[in-house]
């Protein structure tokens, strides 16, 4: 879990409210310069997790240490971080060069740097000459660039942003999305994000941190949490899935819906429960002679078929179990189908039993 190097390091971090355990034995360190979001459902603890990262919620243990600085009891004005929260908290009664300067109006900076500084953080954000525009005049777009020009302009070593993206439309949220990644490779700094959106995730991210239950279900690249979910809540959340009870017969072989399947995972020892992830653009659709010609396939009979723009989104039933599969390709509702898998499609998951 810890890098050679890393900026924030948050070890065993637990927090309850009225005996509820929101956050439990959270570990986790980002390194500098890094893109990192915790992704999880509501409730899940990644906010409360961002709060205490952030200094506006005390953990009940644990501790969070930046730049090999405990900063667990310093309060929030002091530590060199700054967030951007979802209803982006600016100031109504100020312009938006009012807004982004007030920082620095409280740092005690001078009236010529604060001037340039505001008119650098309008250009990052690609808001130039609009220092004196009432914050009510802005869209919900320009509002979300004001704050986060606000929080960048005294330059934090953390940025930490809670959902900014969440009271956004669709459209202008994806536009965001590059934005963002934009202006934290110029700026390079370390951002800490906190969505429910797998997509945003994925996309923006150079590590990901799942989480379910106030724990940590998985840690890794975009990659290794999409191709190798570690269990079956990351498999679900994380995309679409096929998720199915299977047997790892030895190295590369599993065993589910009655057959065989070359695989390229490896059988391992100890009390496991195999489970199956195969994505649903992953299976290929064909004549129904190739299910028993070819050795990883299955037959299937088409129960509906949705247009979804890029793809089309098929039901197919098979050996009892009913898969989702994304082609480009429709076939059509009452059509026998084969189902073809390849080896390096079939993602077999370890699931510890209890005891």
């Amino acid at each position: 879990m810890k890098d050679s190097n890393p900026q924030l390091i948050v070890e065993d971090l637990k927090k309850s409210y009225s005996g509820h355990s929101v956050v439990k034995s959270l570990n986790l360190s980002l390194n500098r310069g890094e893109f990192v979001s915790l992704l999880g459902p509501s409730g899940c603890g990644k906010t409360t997790t961002l709060r205490m990262i952030g200094g506006f919620e005390e953990p009940d243990s644990g501790t969070i240490t930046m730049d090999d600085r405990v900063i667990n009891h310093i309060p929030p004005h002091r530590r060199p971080i700054n967030t951007v929260f979802q209803q982006y908290a600016l100031f109504p009664h100020l312009t938006v060069g009012g807004n982004i300067a007030f920082g620095m109006e409280c740092a005690g900076k001078d009236r010529k740097h604060i001037r340039r500084m505001t008119g650098e953080m309008l250009d990052l954000v690609n808001l130039p000459g609009l220092e004196n525009r009432a914050i009510h005049s802005l869209s919900g777009g320009q509002q979300q660039r004001v704050a986060i020009a606000r929080a960048l302009v005294n330059h934090p070593s953390l940025l930490l942003l809670d959902e900014p993206l969440g009271a956004l439309d669709l459209k202008l949220r994806q536009n965001m999305q590059e934005e963002l990644k934009r202006i934290q490779q110029q700026v390079g700094i370390t951002f800490l994000y906190v969505t429910h959106d797998q997509e945003e995730a994925l996309t923006l991210s150079d590590r990901i941190g799942v989480m379910e239950g106030g724990v940590l279900q998985q840690w890794g690249t975009p990659e290794d949490i999409y191709n190798e979910p570690r269990n079956s809540f990351v498999a679900s959340f994380v995309g679409e899935s096929n998720i199915l009870d299977g047997d790892m017969i030895r190295d590369r072989k599993v065993r589910f819906c009655g057959r065989e399947f070359r695989c390229v995972d490896r059988k391992r020892e100890g009390h496991y429960k195999n489970r199956v992830v195969i994505r649903p653009e992953d299976i290929r659709l064909r004549d129904p002679s190739e299910a028993e010609e070819k050795e990883n396939a299955l037959s299937g009979r088409v129960l509906s078929a949705l247009f979804k723009g890029v793809h089309w989104e098929m039901a197919v039933e098979s050996h009892g179990l009913h898969w989702k599969v994304h082609s480009t390709a429709k076939a059509e509702p009452g059509d026998n189908v084969a189902m073809i898998i390849k080896p390096d499609a079939i993602h077999v998951m370890f699931e510890e039993l209890p005891g």
